[in-house]
C-alpha cells in the first residue's frame, strides 16, 4: 500500500523513546520520536504519520487527551497507548476514545509492540484494500450505467 510506515512515539522518557527507537529499528520500522506531548499534532500533520505509540502520564498534556484530539484530526490514525497507569478505568477510557491496543510497562517482551504496530499497519492496509475495491465497483457501476444510457 502506499503510504506513510513512520511511527510516531510520544513518551516523556527518553530511556524509553530509545529502547522502543532501537526495537521498531530493528524490526524495519522508522521512528519518529518526541517527548514533548504539545508537539504530537503539528508532527502528525507534518510527517503523515498513520501508526502513533502514546505514553499516557506525561507532563503538560496526559495520553488520553491526547488520544481524543488525535481522534478529531484524523479517526484514521493508528493509536497504541503504551502506560505505567494500569487500570481497567485506564484501558476503558483509552479503548471508548479509539485505542487500538494498550501496553503495560515495565515492559519485558518488546515483541508486543512490534506485535500491536504490525497489526495497526495491517488494519491500515485492509482498510485501503476495502477503498480500493468499493472505487472499483463504483467505476464499473458508473460506466454500466453511462453504456445503459447512451444504448
Amino acid at each position: 500500500m502506499q503510504y506513510n510506515r513512520t511511527v510516531l512515539h510520544v513518551d516523556d522518557d527518553p530511556a524509553i523513546l530509545k529502547i522502543v527507537q532501537r526495537t521498531l529499528d530493528n524490526h524495519g520500522i522508522q521512528v519518529v520520536s518526541i517527548q514533548d506531548p504539545l508537539k504530537a499534532i503539528s508532527a502528525i500533520a507534518e510527517l503523515g504519520v498513520r501508526v502513533v505509540l502514546l505514553d499516557i502520564d506525561m507532563p503538560g498534556k496526559d495520553g488520553i487527551t491526547l488520544l481524543s484530539e488525535i481522534k478529531r484530526f484524523d479517526a484514521g490514525i493508528q493509536v497504541i497507548m503504551c502506560t505505567g497507569m494500569v487500570s481497567i478505568g485506564t484501558v476503558l477510557q483509552a479503548t471508548s476514545l479509539g485505542a487500538e491496543a494498550c501496553i503495560f510497562k515495565p515492559i519485558h517482551d518488546f515483541s508486543e509492540i512490534t506485535t500491536a504496530v504490525d497489526r495497526a499497519f495491517q488494519a491500515i492496509d485492509q482498510w485501503w484494500i476495502a477503498l480500493h475495491d468499493w472505487m472499483e465497483r463504483r467505476e464499473s457501476s458508473n460506466a454500466l450505467k453511462t453504456k445503459v444510457l447512451t444504448s
